[in-house]
């Protein structure tokens, strides 16, 4: 199923202006969130089909609210790419144990990220 609804996670309104301009140009259906906890509620709420999210974020970081996803039996399903500007190995193998699908150093290359969510609704 292609994915249509995508959630984007970021503190930033810089960075989630950048994102929503990119996917909505592109045919996707956005919403945000500035942190994680009013994620968690939107992604019960609205069920997005993708989620973009940042780390480093007051309250709850995006490995926490990642494994919270990865770990809810009624999320779990819902990919999760991860969007940081950190940008170590390390960091990135922790996300993807976390429970995310990618994982990308901002800023994100448009064509990369359209090629991924391409590849995670095929």
């Amino acid at each position: 199923m292609a994915i249509q609804k995508i959630l984007i996670v970021d503190d930033s309104p810089t960075e989630r202006y950048y994102l929503t301009d990119i996917l909505v140009r592109n045919g996707f259906t956005v919403t945000t969130a500035d942190n994680g906890e009013e994620a968690l509620a939107k992604i019960r709420a609205e069920r997005p089909e993708l989620i973009l999210m940042d780390v480093v974020m007051p309250g709850a970081n995006g490995f926490q609210v990642t494994r919270s996803i990865a770990r809810d039996p009624e999320l779990a399903s819902v990919p999760v790419i991860i969007c940081s500007s950190k940008n170590q190995e390390t960091d990135r193998i922790w996300g993807m144990r976390q429970g995310a699908k990618d994982y990308f150093v901002k800023p994100v290359d448009p064509a990369k990220l359209l090629a991924t969510i391409a590849t995670l609704g095929a």
